[in-house]
């Protein structure tokens, strides 16, 4: 008896532990029978994008190509470039032609190539968004819709300092995309990214924002702000719009990393916002505007906010002053920690660099800094920032006498080994122009014209495009070849 009933009990314990695990794992309704099957309805939360931040409903992958598709086009740019060549042998000193047959070693040489990208319509009377990189040296460009129909493009602007380009085809009634706030997008939110990589014409891929403000480090694209995808991007998508679950384009695609050549989930476009302001002025003046201060600064690190006895790591820390700069006028010194711009905090050298860039050039404007332990208010005049975001890409002079000029920095100085800091630099002459034929050679320094001293390129373009005509253009020039020094006047006249 007492066997039957100790039997009976462990039957009772037993059957509660297998109806508890039958309970615990017992397949919901509609749950798939293995791993390898797919739910019966999917959650609503996989298929869409995060709740929209606008309050507009969200769209699905399908209805965001079919609205954003048609703005999307094309572009096939045929380039020229110039490149100093050599005639001769190399294993000749490098004046040796130059000294005794009077031919120099080197000659420009035209070489002409093609590339292709993507673009997109921002209005219906055909303004083009599309990246710098991919028009710039374009001798034509061409445009082709998605209905393939077929323009010839003209380039309104270009700002190589952000990779954008403004390009312009003429037709009404065009269809055109929408840009969207970059800020407002949230890292981990569904994008879409159109274009024609590898020549396969409106393809569309689908990611999400992995990262936002992205710094690449690029040459002679010193205002970064990238946002990261992991959409597929490749080679052709260049230009092409990153878009949003609400149908705005919120990037445009301009980098990727890539060991390959391919796509590796790891892509780069130009916020929207940044965009925004750059088409506004390649639209109205054909080129872009900054304030320029003149200051080289870096990130404030722990170790710099021990030794400055810094509160915080915000800011941007000035490693130079650039002479003569508004910066130099005003009075900013080397160590000045720079912690705000009008009032706005700056976060960092970056967000210090787009700040500024954001003024007019001749706005006063209050730097406060942190100079030996104590705040200090310096109101800065700010000029215009050099054509290019490093100084020391060439411009062309305003009136064609055949050159092409750059602002003399100390650092720019230091590495070319100048013995003056002062000055206008030659970069290039073009054949057969009027500064060719007056002997002026890549490396001459512009002091004067007319015997008025210049320092910046922009003072230099303003005497030349104040000249008409026919008018004279005297200039001093210094020459620095081994080491010697020797200056000499020239006279240049102002073509037809």
């Amino acid at each position: 008896m007492k066997k039957t009933a100790l039997i009976a009990l462990i039957c009772f314990f037993l059957g509660i532990f297998l109806a508890s695990f039958v309970f615990i794992y017992l397949p919901e309704k509609n749950a798939p029978n293995s791993f390898l099957d797919e739910p019966a309805s999917p959650s609503p939360s996989f298929l869409h994008a995060s709740p929209s931040i606008q309050g507009k409903p969200d769209l699905d992958f399908v209805s965001i190509a079919d609205k954003i598709g048609p703005s999307v086009v094309r572009i096939a740019v045929e380039k020229v470039e110039k490149r100093r060549v050599s005639r001769f042998r190399e294993d000749l000193p490098e004046d040796f032609w130059d000294r005794f047959f009077g031919i120099p070693r080197e000659r420009d040489r035209e070489f002409r190539s093609e590339a292709r990208g993507t673009g997109f319509f921002i209005s219906a009377d055909g303004y083009i968004v599309t990246n710098n990189h991919m028009v710039e040296n374009a001798e034509k460009v061409t445009v082709t819709t998605l209905n393939e129909k077929e323009y010839k493009a003209e380039i309104v602007g270009l700002d190589p300092n952000t990779d954008l380009a403004l390009l312009k085809v003429d037709d009404k009634n065009l269809p055109f995309a929408v840009l969207g706030d970059s800020e407002k997008l949230r890292v981990g939110e569904w994008v879409l990214a159109i274009g024609n990589p590898w020549g396969f014409e409106h393809t569309v891929t689908a990611g999400i924002v992995s990262s936002k403000g992205r710094q690449l480090g690029i040459p002679g694209v010193p205002y970064q702000d990238y946002i990261q995808t992991d959409a597929s991007i490749n080679r052709g998508n260049s230009g092409g719009p990153l878009v949003n679950m609400r149908g705005e384009v919120v990037g445009i695609a301009s980098n990727i990393i890539s060991p390959s050549g391919g796509s590796i989930g790891i892509g780069f476009a130009i916020p929207s916002n940044l965009a925004r302001k750059i088409i506004k002025q390649l639209k109205e003046k054909g080129r872009v505007v900054r304030g320029y201060l003149g200051v080289r600064s870096g990130q404030v690190t722990e170790d710099d906010k021990e030794a400055f006895n810094l509160k915080t790591k915000k800011g941007a820390i000035i490693g130079e002053v650039e002479r003569g700069t508004p910066a130099d006028k005003a009075g900013l010194k080397k160590y000045d920690v720079i912690i705000e711009v009008n009032g706005k905090t700056i976060k960092d050298h970056n967000d210090l660099m787009f700040r500024i860039a954001e003024i007019e050039p001749g706005e006063k404007t209050e730097v406060k800094v942190i100079r030996d332990g104590n705040e200090k208010i310096i109101t800065v005049t700010l000029g215009e920032r050099p054509s290019n975001g490093e100084q020391e890409a060439s411009v062309a002079s305003g009136k064609d006498i055949g050159i092409d000029i750059t602002t003399i920095t100390p650092r720019l100085a230091r590495r070319y080994g100048f013995q003056t800091e002062e000055g206008v630099l030659i970069t290039n002459v073009r054949q057969f122009s009027e500064a060719s034929r007056k002997g002026l050679i890549a490396g001459d320094i512009i002091l004067e014209a007319n015997r008025k001293k210049v320092i910046t390129d922009r003072e230099f373009m303003n005497i030349v495009n104040n000249l008409d005509a026919g008018d004279t253009l005297v200039l001093l020039i210094r020459r620095e070849q081994d080491g010697a020094q020797q200056e000499f006047i020239r006279t240049l006249r102002i073509p037809e």
